[in-house]
C-alpha cells in the first residue's frame, strides 16, 4: 500500500468513526428496492459501520425473502429484517435514520421525497431521476427538510480515480484540457421474448408505479429494465452518467451551456428494446468540451478501455476507468504511468463469493458510505451530494430529449430551463400514471 492510498485509507476510516461516535446506538437502515445493487450498496454499508437493518421493501416476494435472509446472516445482530410490499408502509413507521433507495430509475423521486419528508438521511442509485423536473423536486426536498443525500455515483470514491485526479489534474501534468472524450462500447445482443403473465410474486402494478403500463415481459424484471425508455434514461442515464459525473468531479465543472445528441436504434432493430443502440452526445462547458459515444455492437477502439473517459490535455492523455488509469505524456523521454484498481478482497473476503458483486466496484462504494457516514454526522454535503447527482442526472436527460427533438439545446443554469425551446420545456417533466402525482419543486 502506498501512501497516498494509506491516507486516503485513513482518512475514510477516521470519517466512519466520527460518524459513528456522534451517535452511539446504531443507524437504523432501511432498503427500497432489494434487487441487485440495492442489495449491493447494503451489504457494502453494513461492512463498514454497525448499522442495524431493521426494514427492506420490494415488490417482489421472492426477492424480498430472499435479501432479508441475506441481511440476517451478515449483520452483527442476525435479525432478519421487517419486510413490505410498499415502501409508503415501511416510511411511517418513522423508525429509519438511513434509507438506501435501490429501485429502477422510474422509482427514484417519489420514496427519495417520502424518505427525507420522514427524517431519513438517504442514499439514492443513480439516475436520481427519469425526468428534470423529478430531480428538481428531490433537490428541493432534500433542502426543505435538510437531509443528507448522497447518490450512487461512486467514481467520486474510487481510490485509483482520486489518485489520478490528484496526480494529473491538479498537479497540471495534463496541461490544459480542451475535450473529454466518455465512451462505453458494450457488444448486446437483441433479446425479443413474448409477453407473458406477471409472475404471481410480482406485484407489477406497483413495480410499473407512475411509469405508463406495458405488457409485463421477462426483459423488465428483474435486470433488463434499462432497455426502456419507460422505465430509465437508456445508455446514457445508466453509464454516461457515472463518466460524465466523473469528469465534472475532476474537473470542477458545473452546468454545460449546451447539449447536443444524436443516435436511435441503427443496428438492434429486431429487439424489443426502445433505447437507443447508438449515441453521440455534446456536452459543451465552454473551455472544455466533453462527448459521449455509446455503441452496443462492434469492436471498441481500445479493448482496454470499453467505459471510461480520455483526458485530451496540451501536455499529455489520461485514461481513466473503474479499472484503472494510464497517463501518457508528451515530453520526449518522460514515463508513462499506469494504475490498476485495488481490490480488497482480503479485507472483506465476503466480496470473494457475494454472487453478481462488481468486486472492483466494492472499494468505491464502501468510501462512497463512510463519506456519507461522516457528512451525516456533520450535516455536511457528500461528495456526491443530491445537487451534483441532479446535475449529471439532468444533462443526461437532456441529451435524450436532443435527440428526441433533433436539435441542440442551451441551457440556463440559473432559470433551470431550455432557452427559447418551450417545446423542450414542456418535456422537462414527463406524465405519471394515475393515481400517482408527479413531484414538483414548489410543493415538496
Amino acid at each position: 500500500m502506498n501512501r497516498r492510498r494509506f491516507l486516503n485509507s485513513g482518512a475514510a476510516a477516521l470519517a466512519a468513526s466520527a460518524a459513528m461516535a456522534a451517535d452511539q446506538k446504531p443507524k437504523r437502515v432501511g432498503l427500497i428496492g432489494a434487487g441487485w445493487y440495492g442489495k449491493v450498496d447494503l451489504l457494502r454499508l453494513i461492512q463498514v459501520a454497525p448499522v442495524e437493518v431493521v426494514s427492506l421493501c420490494d415488490v417482489d416476494r421472492k426477492m424480498l425473502a430472499e435479501a432479508a435472509e441475506i441481511v440476517a446472516s451478515r449483520q452483527a445482530s442476525k435479525k432478519k429484517p421487517r419486510t413490505y410490499g410498499d415502501y409508503r408502509k415501511m416510511l411511517a413507521e418513522k423508525d429509519l435514520d438511513i434509507v438506501i433507495i435501490g429501485t429502477p430509475d422510474h422509482w427514484h423521486a417519489l420514496p427519495m421525497i417520502d424518505a427525507v419528508k420522514a427524517g431519513a438521511d438517504v442514499y439514492v442509485q443513480k439516475p436520481i431521476s427519469v425526468d428534470v423536473v423529478e430531480g428538481q423536486a428531490m433537490l428541493a426536498a432534500a433542502r426543505k427538510y435538510q437531509r443528507v443525500v448522497q447518490v450512487g455515483t461512486q467514481r467520486r470514491s474510487t481510490p485509483h480515480l482520486i489518485e489520478a485526479r490528484d496526480r494529473f489534474l491538479r498537479e497540471g501534468k495534463l496541461g490544459t484540457v480542451g475535450l473529454v472524450e466518455i465512451y462505453n462500447y458494450a457488444q448486446r445482443r437483441p433479446r425479443n421474448p413474448p409477453d407473458t403473465a406477471p409472475p404471481d410474486t410480482l406485484d407489477y402494478e406497483m413495480w410499473t408505479g407512475p411509469a405508463p403500463m406495458r405488457p409485463y415481459n421477462e426483459m423488465v424484471h428483474p435486470g433488463s429494465w434499462r432497455s426502456f425508455r419507460e422505465y430509465s434514461n437508456g445508455i446514457v442515464g445508466d453509464m454516461a452518467i457515472h463518466m460524465l459525473d466523473m469528469v465534472r468531479w475532476m474537473m470542477d465543472l458545473g452546468w454545460p451551456t449546451s447539449i447536443s445528441s444524436t443516435g436511435g436504434i441503427l443496428v438492434h432493430k429486431e429487439g424489443k428494446a426502445n433505447v437507443s443502440d447508438t449515441q453521440t452526445a455534446t456536452f459543451d462547458f465552454g473551455a472544455v468540451k466533453v462527448v459521449w459515444q455509446h455503441r452496443l455492437w462492434g469492436h471498441p477502439p481500445d479493448p482496454q478501455y470499453t467505459w471510461g473517459a480520455t483526458f485530451y490535455g496540451d501536455r499529455g492523455t489520461l485514461k481513466a476507468s473503474v479499472f484503472r488509469y494510464d497517463f501518457t505524456p508528451l515530453e520526449k523521454g518522460a514515463q508513462a504511468i499506469h494504475k490498476d484498481v485495488e481490490y480488497e478482497l482480503e479485507q472483506y473476503p465476503e466480496d470473494k463469493t457475494e454472487p453478481r458483486l462488481e468486486k472492483h466496484t466494492a472499494p468505491a462504494v464502501r468510501r462512497h458510505m463512510q463519506d456519507l457516514l461522516a457528512n451525516i454526522a456533520t450535516r455536511g454535503k457528500p461528495v456526491a451530494d443530491i445537487e451534483q447527482g441532479y446535475i449529471s442526472s439532468a444533462c443526461c436527460i437532456l441529451a435524450n430529449l436532443s435527440m428526441d427533438l433533433g436539435r441542440s439545446l442551451q441551457w440556463d443554469a440559473a432559470k433551470q430551463r431550455v432557452v427559447g425551446d418551450e417545446e423542450a420545456n414542456r418535456l422537462l417533466a414527463r406524465p405519471y400514471r394515475a393515481p400517482w402525482v408527479h413531484p414538483h419543486p414548489d410543493r415538496v
